[in-house]
Parts: C-alpha cells; sequence; structure tokens
C-alpha cells in the first residue's frame, strides 16, 4: 500500500512546475501522514525536492546560469496563502520595507490574515501568518494598506524630516479614493496622524 501512495505522490510531483511548492497536506487523499510525509523525506534525498523549512517543500528550477533556484519568502508565504484559501497582507517592518520607508530587510516577515496563525522557519528567516480583524484586510490601496499598517509600529511623534518627506511622496502616488477608503479601516492613531499632518 505504501509503494503505492510513494507512486501516487511521484506522479503528482511530475505533473507539477518546477516552482511549485508542495505540502504534506496536498496528498492527505492519498494515504496516512507517515507515509507521505516518508515519500517527501526520499524525494528531497533524491533531490526531487527541496526542503525549505518544516513541512514545506519545492520543486526546484534548474537554472544553466544561476544553477538551482528556489523561491523567496515572498513567494513562498503567497503560495501557502493560495493553497490554504486565505487572504495574507504585509505588516510591520516588512510592509515598511516593500514601500521603501525602511531600508532594514526583516529576518521575519510578518503577514496578516484570515486564516489561523502559522509560524514557518525557513533557513534562518521566518515567515509568520497572525490573524487579524477583517477590517483591517479590506484596505485596497497598494500604498496606503502597507503604509498604515507598516506605522502601527513606529512612534509617530519621533519620525526624521526624511521619513516625512518620504510619507508625503507615498500619499502623493496613491490613488485618492483607495486613500480615503483606507483612512476609513485605519486606526485612529494612525487616520488622525495622516489627516493632521499631510491632508489638511
Amino acid at each position: 500500500m505504501n509503494e503505492s501512495i510513494s507512486s501516487q505522490i511521484e506522479n503528482k510531483i511530475k505533473r507539477s512546475k518546477p516552482g511549485q511548492i508542495i505540502l504534506p497536506s496536498d496528498f492527505k487523499d492519498l494515504g496516512t501522514s507517515t507515509a507521505i510525509r516518508k515519500t517527501l523525506s526520499r524525494l528531497v534525498d533524491q533531490k526531487v525536492l527541496v526542503r525549505m523549512g518544516q513541512g514545506v517543500y519545492v520543486i526546484p528550477i534548474h537554472d544553466k546560469l544561476f544553477g538551482e533556484v528556489l523561491p523567496s519568502m515572498e513567494e513562498i508565504a503567497a503560495s501557502l496563502a493560495e493553497k490554504e484559501h486565505v487572504k495574507i497582507m504585509p505588516t510591520g517592518q516588512y510592509a515598511l520595507n516593500k514601500i521603501g520607508l525602511s531600508n532594514q530587510v526583516p529576518m521575519k516577515l510578518v503577514f496578516l490574515t484570515n486564516g489561523t496563525k502559522k509560524n514557518i522557519t525557513i533557513g534562518k528567516s521566518s515567515i509568520v501568518f497572525q490573524p487579524t480583524t477583517t477590517k483591517k484586510l479590506a484596505m485596497v490601496g497598494s500604498i496606503s494598506s502597507l503604509l498604515f499598517l507598516g506605522l502601527e509600529e513606529l512612534d509617530l511623534n519621533r519620525l526624521t524630516e526624511s521619513e516625512l518627506e518620504k510619507i508625503i511622496d507615498l500619499l502623493k502616488k496613491e490613488d485618492q479614493n483607495n486613500l480615503k477608503h483606507d483612512l476609513k479601516l485605519a486606526p485612529a492613531r494612525i487616520s488622525d496622524f495622516v489627516i493632521n499632518n499631510f491632508l489638511k
């Protein structure tokens, strides 16, 4: 029976595209968790798969120039969210880095989600899915959503002149309808800060 399960898993992986994230739950209809993990571990030993972290595997892309190419942390997070049918949104230092308000590249990528709490270690980095309210995930601006979620991490009274100028530039780039929409959803501390300093 285990050989049959193993063959089914291997065939399913062979039909998948290089770069695709593989989770044990992808095969839960084929057999027990023990049999699935044993097969995945064997495929790692055979270099068919690369183990990115506990319970997270990838089919590597083999590039003639760069050799083995693995997905980024952000790509892994997006794939996990898609597989689990949940929404995610960057927050904290990661959000600030994405919009250029921080040069610090965080080792921990924190995403708000409407799914369950999850913490996955990938090498020296980690991906965290932090459950939140529907309200925060309802923001629509590609810039304002990241800005408002990122600002929650900062002391707004201690921002530098360059940071304030950057915030002005970011707000100008955002669609004004999206900005107004997201301001209504932002915490009062953030919306008051933006309105009092930039939108008077």
